[in-house]
């Protein structure tokens, strides 16, 4: 992976301000939100059944009205504990979950595949944890953010 790329996919700060600060203005589209079943590795990520249902959202992060990265959350039902994530509507979930003061990150997993609609050049994913709430994170750097920032295809 380039340094250029590392730095975006290695960061453990807040993509979307990231994101903001790259592209000066940032639209979330909400794609999907819904009760499913687990994709069996983001189960094993979060140490659960892929037979139990969880929360899971989809959003494409779009600058100028392009997708530049595609994001997926999943949580299990009993570690949402009260918090209304489908009033996220079209903000991002980082917006929220970067104000918790007691936000703790789990380690950072690279990957070159991608588990969204559109095809990714580096993706990655993290469990967050708040108080007794925990999510995964999943996020897929698209082509049309490498095209723009002149980032490397690779």
């Amino acid at each position: 992976m380039s340094p250029a790329w590392w730095r975006w996919v290695a960061s453990t700060d807040s993509l979307t301000a990231r994101l903001v600060d790259a592209a000066g203005e940032l639209q979330v589209r909400l794609i999907s939100q819904r009760l499913t079943r687990p994709h069996r590795d983001e189960a094993l990520a979060l140490n659960i059944s892929p037979a139990r249902y969880a929360w899971c959202r989809e959003v494409a992060l779009c600058a100028g009205g392009h997708p530049w990265v595609m994001a997926r959350s999943v949580a299990p039902l009993d570690a949402l504990h009260g918090q209304r994530m489908r009033q996220l509507g079209e903000r991002s979930l980082g917006s929220w979950l970067f104000r918790q003061p007691d936000l703790q990150r789990g380690p950072i997993s690279v990957t070159s595949t991608s588990a969204c609609a559109l095809p990714s050049l580096w993706g990655r994913r993290s469990e967050f944890r708040h108080g007794c709430f925990r999510v995964l994170v999943q996020e897929f750097f698209l082509a049309r953010m490498a095209d723009e920032l002149g980032l490397p295809s690779r």
